[in-house]
């Protein structure tokens, strides 16, 4: 059997995107730049021939938008999956990260020293996120063995995802960079062994 690949993909820059604002389950959409950005990774992976079977996306405005672009360009479907939207970050959904810091400081620095001890208050907590979005990927890759598939999600998903794989400790998860419109490429073998070829790959300028 051949290996499984993954295409792990984050959205691109959304409006407001700029002023470092937790959106969450916000629901906001991609800027000017956004699409631009999804549009050129398109372009990348058109020219380098890369195919999917299919294209997976949160069910959040950003994610869709981005996963459109990209089917447009690769002639695939979208489906959107909502276990793969980004964690509710309960009373800081719409703060800056100033406002946060300023309003909430002995949580955000439990949280950015321990993200899966503390959570965001009334947010969801980095297992949480962890189960809904395992077990959604997990029935992915058992549905495409031997197949190429792609995920359109969000930033503090992917980093989830790709400390899974890696197999290091979540605690981690804010040492990895997910810029946006960035790919991650996963290769999952027989032995179910994963092997990343890319993390945070920015294929255009």
């Amino acid at each position: 059997m051949k290996k499984t690949t993954l295409y792990l993909i984050r959205h691109g820059h959304t409006i407001g995107g700029d002023d470092m604002r937790y959106k969450g389950h916000i629901d906001v959409e991609l800027s000017e730049q956004g699409v631009e950005q999804i549009k050129k990774l398109s372009e990348e992976l058109s020219k380098n021939k890369t195919r999917f079977v299919a294209l997976y996306c949160s069910d959040l405005k950003r994610a869709k938008q981005s996963a459109e672009i990209l089917a447009n360009r690769l002639n695939v479907n979208v489906t959107e999956i909502p276990e793969f939207r980004e964690r509710s970050f309960g009373k800081w959904e719409g703060l800056s990260l100033r406002e946060i810091i300023s309003n909430y400081p002995s949580e955000f620095e439990n949280w950015k020293k321990n993200p899966v001890k503390f959570s965001p208050p009334s947010g969801e907590s980095t297992l949480e996120v962890k189960d809904r979005t395992l077990k959604a990927i997990n029935i992915l890759i058992e549905k495409h063995l031997g197949e190429s598939f792609a995920v359109v999600s969000h930033g503090g998903v992917n980093r989830i995802l790709i400390c899974h794989f890696l197999g290091v400790p979540l605690q981690n998860i804010f040492k990895i960079e997910q810029n946006y419109g960035c790919l991650n490429i996963i290769d999952i073998y027989p032995d179910g062994i994963p092997v990343i070829r890319l993390i945070n790959g920015v294929l255009f300028k």
